[in-house]
């Protein structure tokens, strides 16, 4: 889904862009882009990236006009999509998408939030004290929000939720029937930048969170909205207590994961997946369905369905059992 909440500038001449990230010497006809996305979501007109082989089925099938790319990358692209050869593929697309997204690199706080008691929510949510909320917000049909909570701007609360206190979300979408406990941070930006000698240069987080129906967040987790894609949390998936889980991370339905895991960016898991306390999930990895992850263990490759791991690096359980006999 596009974002609802980030204001896209567009559209922009394909060549003013191309100036903009220093590719001056590509020869491309004036070509005006709306957008800029992943390359599953990416469509006529809009602008992707592609930057390891790893998402070359994706690649094949994108429906953008324009990808940036290298030149060992260029030849999985459509015909119907044209590649802009860069030799920092991210840098270039985070510089893109800041121009389209200016206002989607920094999570200064929401001045627009206000006092719940002050709003239209005063009489039809039961809140503690000391709640604030921010502009365009939708709280559905009997929620409850702890004392000390903030819902910042761009959020949309389904029914039957229960909000805990000291609770701070942004950027999110959360279905019905719902509960973040107390001290969770949802939809702030998540960790990308790009390391320079004096000033880093950030990676704009246009993506939001999506937490469907009958999700339950633990106590101080926290939840990054996504880059350039959503990061969504599945139906009826459980999250313990401190748990992390970075942009673009995606959690199927029916997930139980335990506390303090944590999942770096971009990685996807199946459904009815069960993760051991403290296990932590490498970026950009595929977890099948019905995987479980012994606690303490580190996943740094894809696990096919059907699998049950530990260790580190995670391997099958019987060969781990059977080497620390």
């Amino acid at each position: 889904m596009s974002n609802p909440f980030f204001k896209n500038t567009g559209p922009y001449n394909i060549n003013f862009l191309l100036n903009n990230i220093g590719s001056k010497n590509q020869s491309i006809n004036d070509h005006e882009i709306i957008d800029i996305k992943d390359l599953n979501s990416s469509h006529n007109n809009e602008i992707t990236f592609f930057h390891s082989k790893k998402y070359y089925d994706l690649a094949r099938n994108t429906k953008a006009s324009f990808c940036i790319t290298t030149d060992n990358l260029k030849s999985f692209l459509p015909k119907t999509c044209k590649p802009i050869t860069s030799k920092n593929v991210l840098l270039d697309t985070a510089k893109i998408t800041q121009i389209f997204y200016p206002d989607s690199v920094n999570d200064n706080f929401d001045n627009s939030a206000d006092y719940i008691d002050h709003t239209e929510y005063k009489d039809k949510v039961k809140h503690g004290k000391n709640v604030l909320i921010g502009k365009n917000v939708k709280i559905g049909s009997n929620c409850l929000i702890g004392h000390n909570s903030i819902i910042e701007k761009n959020v949309s609360i389904g029914d039957n939720c229960s909000i805990g206190s000291n609770v701070i979300i942004r950027n999110s979408l959360i279905k019905n029937n719902v509960h973040i406990l107390d001290g969770c941070v949802i939809g702030k930006k998540g960790f990308g930048f790009f390391p320079n000698k004096n000033s880093n240069f950030k990676y704009p987080q246009v993506g939001i969170v999506i937490i469907e129906e009958n999700a339950e967040i633990g106590c101080g987790s926290t939840i990054d909205r996504g880059s350039l894609s959503n990061t969504i949390i599945g139906k009826n998936t459980f999250l313990d207590n401190q748990i992390h889980i970075a942009h673009n991370v995606k959690i199927g339905e029916n997930c139980i994961i335990a506390g303090q895991v944590g999942f770096a960016g971009s990685s996807t898991l199946g459904n009815n997946v069960m993760i051991g306390g403290q296990a932590g999930i490498s970026g950009h990895l595929k977890v099948g369905n019905n995987v479980q992850i012994g606690g303490g263990s580190g996943v740094i490759k894809n696990i096919p369905d059907n699998s049950k791991v530990m260790g580190y690096p995670a391997k099958d359980l019987k060969n781990f059992i059977r080497e620390n006999k």
